[in-house]
């Protein structure tokens, strides 16, 4: 293969900025915007400059020779998909405002894919009869669509972005469990080849369904999840996916609940103040809609509801707060003052700490009035116990009980166990070893490519700029001319010397620029190794500096290459 050719920067197509962009909210959206690798188009859609699409690049290369390691095969699917496949498996409406749709001149119903399940089932259906067919792992990398409703933070969160979307298909369980393990350890190679800090941690499976799902993130300021690892042993896990077990208590001694007046203390603040109790000792009560049902969520007084965890219990059913309306309708339900016994017509869920036997303060169903000595499981019943309090630092480790930890961080990979949700909705069998249909099971798995570049300068980046890992930089060295024309003279020989040796160069060669910018620039663009055609260059001696540690030291030119190519 030819050696790529010396990209100089004064035909180069970016353009570097001094400023932040007056939008940017997170360190990787001002400082790719910065150094000239991305440059936004609409809200949440950005386009690619020469720099990026070299770092996307080999992001994606990386990705590929991970996924082709473990015998998956590569294909490209559309990314305008057909309405029927969808409503087969019922996303076409869960997926809700987040989906783009779209018409055909004759009025047929598209969408952007936003992930693509139900197309890898039927590419399967079609092409596998038999379980010699089968396991089989297929992937693409493509471009995603979703219509989020606050695309923020630059390419971290956008209306299109690239994944590499893979899916495994196999007869058993068991060659689902194997699948799954090779994706897991495929993307720990992957992460660890980027130069990526990341966990692994617990998930839930959500509207996607299934029996198992870990989450691969990357802590980070700027993330958008937050997970608990444990300082003491091994838990770690995404907070929506953190369970407690039910632990009934003997509330036999407990007496009769009895109603008390509480004027004016419709909220848990004030009833706790008026009575000079703790808000632990409350039990607050959520009123939401689920597919046009109330719904009631108990927790503690002291703890907040996670609605992410209400919504996944639900999914694929839409979760919404209650109105004005709703308790018009419901003159039984009392704003500020609803408790769970005697609910009529009101399915009631409760966090685990509500468990049998624990008595609560709470609201008694009348104006100005709560109850007392309440207990769960004499004077109500819990329909269902789902852990959906908001996780805090501090909170006892499932495990072992030490307190955890929280940090942010972004998902840049999620894995799932799907099972037969899909090829269930779609009828993918195939003839098994007895002669008869066998329905397949499969797996889906994600890793978002674009989202790791954002992740990778999120977690690189100093002060001065960008700093990428020497795999996913745009080059391999950035030789900087420092403006004379006896220095860009030997930056350009030496950049031919490097770039014959096999190293890919970007090199500062733009006329006209203060030795200053450049160098300011050199360290605004993150290439790992810096080669300087400076006040030595009639002597042929240039300076290489490691930008990470900035060590610097002065080499002949010779030296410079051997150094650079060992």
């Amino acid at each position: 293969m030819a050696n790529a050719p010396v990209q100089r920067m004064s035909q180069l197509m970016a353009k570097t900025l001094r400023d932040d962009p007056a939008d940017a909210e997170v360190l990787s959206h001002k400082l790719l915007v910065r150094a000239g690798y991305v440059r936004r188009t609409a809200a949440g859609i950005w386009t690619w400059l020469p720099l990026g699409k070299k770092v996307l690049a080999n992001v994606e290369r990386i990705v590929r020779e991970e996924m082709d390691a473990i015998g998956a095969q590569e294909v490209l699917l559309p990314a305008l998909l057909p309405r029927e496949p969808y409503e087969a498996t019922g996303r076409w409406d869960e997926y809700g405002a987040e989906l783009f749709r779209l018409q055909d001149r004759k009025g047929g119903d598209y969408l952007l894919g936003p992930t693509h399940e139900e197309i890898f089932t039927l590419l399967v259906k079609d092409q596998a009869s038999s379980y010699k067919d089968l396991p089989v792992i297929l992937y693409q990398i493509q471009t995603k669509f979703r219509d989020e409703a606050r695309p923020r933070a630059g390419i971290l969160r956008g209306r299109e972005f690239l994944m590499k979307d893979s899916y495994s298909f196999d007869l058993e369980d068991e060659g689902l469990a194997q699948s799954y393990a090779l994706h897991r350890a495929a993307y720990q190679k992957i992460f660890e080849r980027l130069g990526l800090d990341y966990r692994i941690v617990a998930a839930t499976a959500g509207a996607m369904g299934g029996s198992k799902s870990e989450e691969f993130l990357a802590p980070a300021e700027a993330g958008e999840d937050t997970f608990a690892d444990c300082p003491n042993c091994d838990f770690a896990a995404n907070t929506e996916a953190v369970a407690y077990d039910l632990k009934p208590v003997d509330g036999s001694a407990v007496p009769a609940a009895e109603d008390i007046p509480t004027p004016g203390t419709p909220t848990i603040e004030t009833l706790a103040a008026s009575l000079g109790v703790p808000a632990s000792a409350t039990l607050k009560n959520l009123l939401v809609k689920v597919a046009g049902e109330i719904v009631a969520v108990g927790v503690p007084g002291d703890r907040e509801v996670d609605m992410g965890k209400v919504e996944a219990h639900f999914a694929p059913a839409a979760v919404e707060l209650v109105t004005e309306a709703d308790f018009a309708a419901r003159p039984d339900l009392v704003r500020g003052y609803v408790g769970p016994q005697g609910l009529d017509k009101v399915t009631y869920i409760a966090d685990p700490r509500v468990a049998p036997g624990t008595a609560w303060i709470t609201g008694a169903n009348k104006a100005d009035t709560h109850a007392k000595n309440v207990v769960a499981g004499r004077d109500f019943e819990v329909d269902a116990y789902v852990d959906v309090v908001v996780v805090q630092e501090g909170d006892p480790c499932p495990r072992c009980g030490t307190g955890l930890r929280l940090d942010r961080a972004i998902e840049i990979g999620h894995i799932f166990q799907l099972g037969r949700k899909y090829a269930d909705a779609l009828k993918l069998d195939v003839l098994g070893r007895e002669g008869k249909p066998v329905r397949v099971t499969m797996g889906s798995y994600g890793v978002g490519v674009s989202r790791a570049v954002a992740a990778l300068a999120e977690q690189t980046a100093d002060d001065k700029g960008l700093c990428w890992p020497a795999e996913v930089a745009p080059a391999d060295v950035h030789v900087v001319a420092a403006g004379k024309a006896l220095q860009t003279e030997l930056a350009l020989d030496v950049s031919e010397k490097l770039s014959a040796a096999g190293l890919r160069v970007l090199v500062d060669d733009r006329a006209g620029v203060s030795p200053g910018v450049k160098f300011t620039d050199s360290e605004l663009i993150g290439v790992p190794r810096i080669l300087v055609a400076g006040r030595r260059a009639a002597e042929g001696i240039v300076e290489l500096k490691d930008r990470r540690t900035g060590e610097r030291e002065e080499l002949t030119v010779e030296e410079a290459v051997t150094r650079l190519t060992a």
